[in-house]
């Protein structure tokens, strides 16, 4: 799996990431979905890599991601960033997987 990120993705998550040696995770966050394949991607920033954790390589950070989140998501995707709406999006080649991905921290 391999992520990018648009100039405006970078600029947005790059202060997080600076500070404090945080990572960056990517949620498939299922919670009140009712299911688990009806989910919403979701952007984390973390203190710790989780023992179910992978990273996959990105453009320019890399990204942690549950092991069986995997399967919902493509092998090339893109996080980009709207100024406009102030959100996060999830994307691919073939589909958008969520126009306003909320990033959200976790205390230490």
């Amino acid at each position: 799996m391999e992520i990018t990120y648009t100039e405006n993705a970078v600029r947005e998550i790059a202060p997080w990431l600076q500070e404090n040696h945080t990572y960056l995770k990517l949620m498939f966050d299922t919670e009140g979905c009712g299911c688990a394949v009806n989910g919403i991607p979701t952007l984390m920033i973390t203190h710790e890599q989780g023992p179910y954790d992978m990273i996959i390589k990105g453009q320019p950070f890399d990204l942690l991601m549950q092991r069986n989140h995997e399967v919902y998501f493509e092998e090339k995707m893109t996080i980009d960033f709207s100024v406009d709406q102030k959100s996060f999006i999830l994307k691919s080649n073939g589909q958008i997987y969520n126009a306003s991905m909320r990033l959200i921290t976790v205390a230490p």
